[in-house]
C-alpha cells in the first residue's frame, strides 16, 4: 500500500488536534486501524480514511442519526464479541492467530476453540443426516437445514450444532454419512478429488473460513439467534445471507471472472479506486488478505491468473487477492465440483456462526436496531 494512503501517529494526533493516549484508545474502540510500518516493525502507521472519517464525526457532532450511519458500512463495532478480532492485518480465533492455527487444525478443533466445548456426539447421532440430492450445493444445504427443523423443531444446544456442521459436510457432497466419523476435510476431498494435496488444501481453506468478525451473515445469524430461534434456523439465516453476490457468492464470480479475462489476456486493466473486480481487495486488509496469502503459498494461481492478478494491481495498489481468490483457485487447480469453494466457506463459516449464536444466547438481549 502506498504510504500517501497511511499516516504515522504524530501526523493523525497533529490533524485530530488529540493527545497520544486518545489515539490509543481510538485504536482499542476500533475507531482507527492499524498496520506495521513496513521499514520499522515498531511503529504502527494510521489509514487517512479513518482519520478523514474522525474528523468529519468532529465537525458534525454525534447525533444518534450519525452515530446508526457510522455502523453499518466498515464502521464503528455495534456489539462486543470475544470469538474473532481483526487487527494489525491480520485476525485472531479467541486471541490465537488464526493463520498460524490453520497450519495443524481440523474444522473440528475450531468448532471446539470457537464453541468452547469438547462435546463429540456419539455415531448413532449421525447416523440418520437427511441428505439433499438436489444440483446446487445451497440448494442442499438449505434443504437439509429446513428438513431438520421440520423433523426437529428442537431449540439445540452444542450437541446439536455438531451434528449440523456434520450433516453440512455430507450434504456439501452429496452422499451418504458412512464416513460420518472421518474428519470434515477428508470427506470433502475423498468426494472430490484425486489430488494428493486436497486433504491438506481444504483443512486449511476450511480452518480460514470459520470466522471473520462481525460480517453480514454473521449478524444476521446472530440477528436471528437474539430473536430465539433454533440452531438450525440460525444456519439457514447465516447460508442464505452468504449467497449474496457481495458475500460468499464472491467464489464463484471470481472463478467466471478470472476465466473469462484470461482467455482475453487484455494488456491493461483499469480499475477505479473505490471498486475491485471480484476476489480482489479488501477493506480491512489493505496490505493483504493474510488468509488469501496463506493459501495461495500452498496453491499457486495458474500463470494466466497470477498476470492478471499483478495487472489488478498495477491499476489499483490495494485490489489485493482476498479469500474469495483463494477459494476459487483451490476449486480451479484441484479440479473440484462446481462451487466447491462456496460449500468450502459455508461449511467453514458455520463454525462461526454457531459460535457466535452460542454467544448471543448467552447475551441474552434481542438485537433490535432503529430506523432513521
Amino acid at each position: 500500500m502506498p504510504i500517501s494512503k497511511l499516516e504515522n501517529a504524530r501526523q493523525v494526533c497533529e490533524k485530530l488536534n488529540i493527545a497520544p493516549q486518545t489515539l490509543y484508545a481510538y485504536v482499542s474502540r476500533g475507531l482507527m486501524r492499524t498496520t506495521q510500518h513496513p521499514d520499522d516493525s515498531r511503529k504502527k502507521l494510521y489509514f487517512s480514511e479513518d482519520v478523514e472519517k474522525l474528523l468529519e464525526r468532529q465537525s458534525r457532532g454525534r447525533s444518534r442519526q450519525e452515530i446508526a450511519r457510522s455502523t453499518v458500512d466498515f464502521g464503528e463495532p455495534v456489539l462486543k464479541s470475544r470469538i474473532s478480532s481483526i487487527r494489525d492485518g491480520a485476525f485472531f480465533y479467541r486471541g490465537v492467530d488464526a493463520v498460524r492455527l490453520s497450519r495443524t487444525a481440523s474444522l473440528e478443533s475450531i468448532f471446539e476453540l470457537l464453541c468452547q466445548t469438547s462435546i463429540k456426539p456419539d455415531k448413532t447421532s449421525l447416523r440418520d443426516l437427511y441428505i439433499s440430492k438436489r444440483d446446487q450445493p445451497l440448494s442442499r444445504f438449505v434443504d437439509a437445514l429446513a428438513n431438520d427443523m421440520a423433523a426437529r423443531g428442537s431449540y439445540g444446544n452444542k450437541r446439536t450444532a455438531y451434528r449440523l456442521l456434520k450433516l453440512m459436510a455430507c450434504n456439501a457432497i452429496a452422499c451418504d454419512a458412512s464416513g460420518y466419523d472421518r474428519p470434515i476435510h477428508e470427506q470433502l476431498a475423498n468426494a472430490w478429488s484425486s489430488d494428493p494435496s486436497a486433504p491438506d488444501l481444504i483443512r486449511r481453506a476450511l480452518v480460514l473460513s470459520a470466522d471473520h468478525e462481525l460480517n453480514a451473515s454473521t449478524y444476521a445469524t446472530r440477528v436471528t439467534a437474539s430473536a430465539g430461534a433454533s440452531i438450525a434456523a440460525c444456519l439457514l439465516t447465516g447460508i442464505s445471507t452468504l449467497s449474496g453476490r457481495h458475500h460468499g457468492g464472491l467464489t464463484d464470480l471470481c472463478l467466471q471472472w478470472m476465466h473469462k479475462l484470461s482467455q482475453e489476456s487484455p494488456k491493461v486493466i483499469t480499475l477505479s479506486q473505490n471498486k475491485y473486480p471480484p476476489g480482489f481487495g479488501h477493506r480491512l486488509y489493505p496490505n493483504g488478505d493474510p488468509r488469501a496469502k496463506e493459501l495461495l503459498e500452498h496453491c499457486s494461481a495458474p500463470n494466466s491468473w497470477q498476470t492478471l492478478a499483478a495487472r489488478i494491481r498495477e491499476s489499483n495498489s490495494l485490489a489485493l487477492p482476498t479469500l474469495d481468490f483463494a477459494l476459487a483457485t483451490i476449486e480451479f487447480q484441484l479440479k473440484l465440483p462446481k462451487s466447491a469453494g462456496f460449500s468450502i466457506f459455508a461449511i467453514g463459516r458455520m463454525v462461526g456462526w454457531l459460535a457466535h449464536c452460542f454467544e448471543q444466547r448467552k447475551n441474552g438481549s434481542l438485537i433490535r436496531p432503529r430506523a432513521f
